[in-house]
């Protein structure tokens, strides 16, 4: 078990160093000299104080090897912090140089077919590659050296989004990393046999040298799960291992600086396990982009929830976000008015003390030209130009009123993410190839926030005793000892609730026996109180058949339900399969949802997937005392001593809503007025209010 970093933020270079930072990568090397006066006089006007710079500049700072040039930096870095505005330097390693990739052509990945991985994108090494590996700790040598007594240089931005494009390199520098990673986990041959499940296929190793890499095997061959997901974990930690030489190296030189590298987190995208990333980072910083449609702010807020977890609470800091659209998805939104100031402030919201965008000035050519920024291809006299004036002067107001440093008031439930089960569900030996424990994680935050709840996303693998509720969707890996934890956690008075696919399989894709959900020896069906034999998987592609089966509270399944054949003693059926459409099925008067009775506590059995209604419905029938406005989000963030509290709302709805009892003084009212009784607002579509009150 790693040590955690003690949290240490970077400095501002305010008076105090301290305020809400507010900036965004820049670039300087794509333009002219010249333009970095007018870039610095905009970003004053703008009230930006923080920059991330050199993140891919690596061929600007060695354009041949051996050859650095700090020149142009310097004098880049030198005049930011006179403007008073704080570097974030980065180690610049995300992309190398084309003349390493023309010098040393056996540092580029392999794919899974055999496949070289061109150079010309981002990240087009191997983790694995000590040449490369020695290009770059150079570089980040030289980096610490000369800027090791930089005051403009407050905090270093290690890599960049490591895993975007080689989470997978199937090299043979992977595959001998792969055979060593092996042997340190397992010991000895017999159990990664027995941890894989070699018996199967006729799969047995007799030495470490016959370890595969789980390349591709030919037509529609499926790959051992369990090979598979210790891969996965493999490549998670080949990547953490290449950030920490990069950290190291640094920190050997210049250790008083902290340390971040941003995630990448959001309900599209949770690439690594960032509950073990967390523990090696001075603070916890993001790169969080929005997911088009309805789901916009609930995922946005979603997100932020697992961000804040892995924070333990503790402020948090957005590297990376968008002014309105970007460029790589199927489809680009733009955002609508209000939206820029609304996303930012509700990251604010949820424990973020840092708001950054991708980037300061939209590149006018490249892969990212169309990517929208903070100063865009319109220039200053531009809507989103004064939306970001707007906004850099609200997030001063914060800094101004004490907001940084102030930390999010948890919820009582929380919600339970793990990684490897969300690398788990896209196994293709599954009952079904259309689980997905991350959106399930999201189907049920924004669920519960219809059912004017908020709750907490925490990694399975981190403390959540504390919380009254825990729920686990599609949770489909747990080993025995999470399973104890969940007994005891509901023997001592908590309330755990478990999803339909949850528990099927312990660390080794193993299969638990004697009926599902089988982790934990039967003890998860001890606690729970039920038993399941079969599955019941739905879809259109059974033509002529239901594809999807009602519930008697009205609640509708469409994917998967388990066939309960046993409930133990004092188990409440709270839900069954009613209709026809059952009927065709087999399944009616089947239980689909159940409450049993453990020690001090309880546990419900969802055993059927349910849409967001169905989750809404079900969080208000077992939280009926409880009546709240779900069209607001309300969050408190509460300064470390106590005294001060930020209320935080948020119009979640399209239309005006009236929010009552609002007390303390407001500091940014984003489209929202007072109402017409006292401590009344009226909050418009995107709003955000921020009130101040002492206790």
């Amino acid at each position: 078990m790693a040590t955690r970093r003690s949290n240490k933020w970077p400095s501002l270079l305010t008076n105090n160093g301290r305020g809400i930072a507010f900036g965004g990568d820049y670039n300087p090397d794509q333009w002219p000299e010249a333009v970095v006066d007018e870039d610095i006089r905009l970003m004053c006007q703008a009230h930006v104080n923080t920059v991330a710079l050199a993140i891919f500049s690596w061929d600007k700072i060695e354009p041949r090897e051996g050859a650095f040039t700090f020149e142009w930096l310097d004098r880049v870095i030198d005049k930011l912090g006179k403007a008073g505005i704080a570097v974030d330097l980065a180690t610049a390693t995300a992309s190398a140089p084309m003349w390493l990739y023309i010098k040393h052509p056996e540092v580029l990945p392999i794919d899974k077919y055999g496949h070289t991985v061109n150079p010309g994108s981002r990240q087009s090494w191997q983790p694995t590659s000590p040449v490369f590996k020695a290009y770059a700790l150079t570089l980040c040598c030289k980096l610490a050296e000369h800027y090791r007594d930089n005051p403009y240089v407050t905090a270093w931005h290690v890599g960049n989004e490591y895993g975007w494009n080689n989470r997978y390199d199937y090299s043979d520098n992977a595959l001998d990393a792969f055979r060593t990673w092996c042997r340190a986990r397992y010991g000895d041959i017999d159990a990664l046999n027995e941890a894989w499940g070699t018996a199967f296929w006729s799969q047995h190793v007799n030495d470490w040298d016959e370890v595969l890499l789980p390349r591709h095997m030919g037509g529609d061959a499926m790959v051992n799960p369990a090979q598979q997901l210790d891969y996965e974990r493999f490549g998670n930690d080949m990547l953490l291992d290449f950030y920490k030489a990069e950290r190291d190296a640094i920190a050997e030189i210049c250790p008083d600086k902290p340390f971040t590298t941003n995630f990448m987190v959001s309900t599209d995208q949770c690439t690594m396990d960032y509950a073990q990333w967390a523990d090696e980072v001075d603070f916890v910083s993001n790169d969080h982009y929005f997911h088009e449609g309805e789901s916009h702010l609930d995922e946005l807020l979603c997100s932020d929830a697992l961000m804040d977890s892995l924070a333990l609470g503790k402020p948090w800091y957005v590297m990376e976000h968008s002014t309105s659209a970007v460029q790589w998805k199927p489809l680009n939104t733009r955002k609508r008015h209000g939206e820029l100031m609304r996303d930012a402030l509700a990251h604010v919201a949820m424990g973020a003390d840092a708001i950054n965008f991708f980037q300061w000035r939209q590149s006018a050519s490249g892969a990212e030209a169309f990517h929208s920024a903070m100063l865009p291809h319109a220039g200053a006299d531009s809507t989103i130009y004064r939306d970001v004036c707007k906004l850099g002067e609200a997030l001063h107001a914060l800094g101004e009123a004490g907001m940084q440093g102030s930390e999010l008031e948890r919820s009582d439930t929380a919600i339970l993410f793990s990684a490897e089960s969300e690398w788990a569900t896209r196994s293709q030996t599954l009952p079904s190839m259309k689980l997905d424990h991350w959106h399930d994680v999201r189907d049920w935050y924004r669920g519960l926030l219809d059912a004017g709840r908020r709750a907490d996303i925490v990694p399975l693998a981190y403390d959540w005793s504390g919380y009254q509720t825990v729920i686990l969707p599609t949770v489909l890996i747990l080993s025995d000892r999470d399973v104890r934890r969940l007994a005891d956690f509901a023997r001592k008075g908590g309330s755990v609730i478990i999803g339909y696919a949850t528990g099927l399989i312990d660390e080794h894709f193993h299969v638990g026996l004697g009926g599902y959900p089988g982790a934990g020896h039967g003890l998860l069906r001890e606690m729970l109180g039920v038993r399941s034999e079969e599955f019941n998987i739905l879809g259109s592609e059974a033509e002529g058949e239901p594809f999807e089966i009602r519930l008697c509270d009205g609640s509708v399944s469409r994917l998967w339900q388990n066939v309960v054949t046993g409930l133990a003693e004092g188990t409440k059926v709270i839900a069954e399969y009613v209709g026809a459409e059952a009927a065709e099925w087999e399944l009616a008067d089947v239980p689909a949802i159940t409450r049993h009775p453990y020690g001090e506590g309880a546990a419900l059995y969802v055993g059927c997937d349910l849409d967001r209604s169905g989750i809404a419905s079900l969080m208000r029938a077992l939280y009926s005392a409880t009546v709240v406005d779900q069209r607001i989000i309300h969050t408190i963030r509460r300064s470390v001593d106590g005294n001060a509290v930020f209320d935080c709302y948020l119009n979640r709805d399209r239309q005006p809503v009236h929010v009552q009892n609002v007390m303390g003084d407001p500091i940014v009212a984003h489209r929202c007025k007072p109402g017409a009784r006292a401590h009344e607002y009226v909050m418009d579509r995107n709003s955000v209010l921020i009130v101040k009150r002492v206790e």
